[in-house]
């Protein structure tokens, strides 16, 4: 019993409210300092420097940069223009607005609290001087944002092929139909809450087509970063590592020669925003590594896999487990953190069951990302919520109908394997 003594640890510093890193640490120290003490601390403290030495693990300040690159590059006002001269018309014209952009946006921002902190800003103070309601317009904005990291390049896609050790590449692949399940999903549901409410479109007709070819031309350069990307990648002309680096170059110079808009004084702020964010994943991610070390010693996968398999050996029931599993955590955990902490845990149970691991990432990160939208600690949630000073429970209330969406969306992804591994195969 004593070696689950630091899981235990681990829930009550989440509970808590102790920063994730300082808890997987301070969790994991407890058991090499006072229950396994065979194990130098000398050998623990390499443990800390070389789960950094991963080549992989290089794509993540770059993509993080990207995001940054694209904010004060004008790119993104670029696709708000394109996405808003395509559906803005509609009834609920701003909300589709909303998740277009977001689908849009996700192959080169790839962070789900990122694009919910950038459409707080730009979209949701339109949407509120057109007649929509803020609580409503906090909850479209936060469900919106968790298609952006589905999409490639999804920091959390890097960090799941890292831990379950299939291609980033496929990974990469396999976003792109869930991410427009999920768009397609939300927009149905906000175009009945439209109808409802009698929400204004953004523009009363539909825009001519000279202006929708406009901004597609304008919209052109952003557009083709995530599928640059891909290509190169499928191609052999660079690694998804040194993908995120042709991203900033590209990002860069779309903003300096293109749109004009990126000026060489900004690169001071995308540094540090770079810095703050790479900081606060590497952190998380070391003590991951050293708390996967101890559950390694403890052979607490093997245990957790055994006991599940135990329990069922249908497959489908225990993808059912497993995802009700990972929401009931997704409401208590930060979504990348508790992806790093279970993916180690349930592979080994549904690799037996022959899941399909590339697959069952698209199930994990899928449903991490409604987590992130779920009270009390859902993370885009609280970035909704604290930069348009929206009341939880207000926020709650609204978010429901789109949580629900969502979350059919869930659970056709985890029955259909050959819808979500369809274009990786094909590729």
């Amino acid at each position: 019993m004593e070696s689950y003594i630091p899981i235990i640890i681990l829930f009550l510093l989440f509970l808590l409210n102790i920063p994730i890193a300082f808890s997987l640490i301070s969790s994991a120290m407890v058991y090499f300092l006072f229950i396994n003490d065979s194990i130098p601390v000398s050998l623990v403290m390499q443990r800390f420097i070389s789960s950094t030495e991963s080549f992989p693990l290089l794509a993540i300040p770059f993509f993080i940069m990207v995001g940054s690159v694209m904010n004060y590059a004008g790119i993104s006002r670029s696709l708000l223009a394109f996405a808003d001269s395509l559906i803005g018309h509609k009834t609920g014209g701003l909300a589709h607005v909303n998740v277009a952009l977001s689908t849009l946006m996700g192959g080169i921002s790839g962070s789900a609290n990122a694009d919910a902190a950038m459409q707080s800003k730009i979209l949701a103070p339109e949407m509120t001087k057109r007649g929509y309601d803020l609580p409503f317009t906090a909850a479209v904005t936060a469900a919106s944002s968790s298609i952006s990291p589905v999409i490639p390049p999804g920091i959390n896609l890097i960090i799941y092929a890292l831990l379950a050790n299939v291609s980033v590449h496929q990974m990469f692949i396999a976003g792109y139909v869930p991410a427009f399940m999920m768009a397609l999903s939300l927009m149905v549901t906000i175009a009945f809450i439209a109808r409802r409410r009698n929400y204004k479109p953004s523009r009363s007709v539909p825009a001519p087509a000279k202006e929708r070819l406009h901004c597609f031309a304008q919209a052109i350069p952003a557009l083709c970063i995530p599928f640059g990307i891909i290509l190169g990648m499928r191609f052999g002309l660079f690694t998804p590592t040194e993908a995120g680096a042709i991203a900033v170059l590209l990002c860069s110079i779309i903003g300096l020669f293109v749109y004009r808009v990126l000026k060489l004084r900004h690169f001071k702020y995308i540094l540090q925003e770079t810095v703050q964010g790479t900081s606060s994943v590497m952190f998380i991610i070391i003590g991951a590594m050293v708390f996967g070390y101890y559950m390694t010693l403890e052979q607490i996968p093997q245990n957790v896999a055994s006991a599940l398999i135990e329990l069922t050996d249908n497959k489908l029931v225990l993808l059912l487990l497993i995802n009700v599993l990972l929401l009931v955590v997704g409401m208590f955990i930060e979504g990348g953190a508790a992806m790093i902490i279970l993916t180690p845990l349930l592979l080994p149970a549904v690799l037996n069951l022959g899941v399909n691991p590339v697959h069952f990432g698209i199930i994990v990160i899928v449903n991490i990302m409604i987590g992130g939208v779920t009270p009390p600690f859902g993370s885009m949630m609280f970035t909704v919520c604290s930069i348009l000073k929206v009341k939880m429970i207000d926020f709650v209330r609204e978010v429901l109908p789109l949580l629900l969406a969502l979350l059919t969306v869930l659970m056709i992804l985890t029955y259909s394997e050959s819808l979500v591994m369809f274009l990786p195969n094909l590729l």
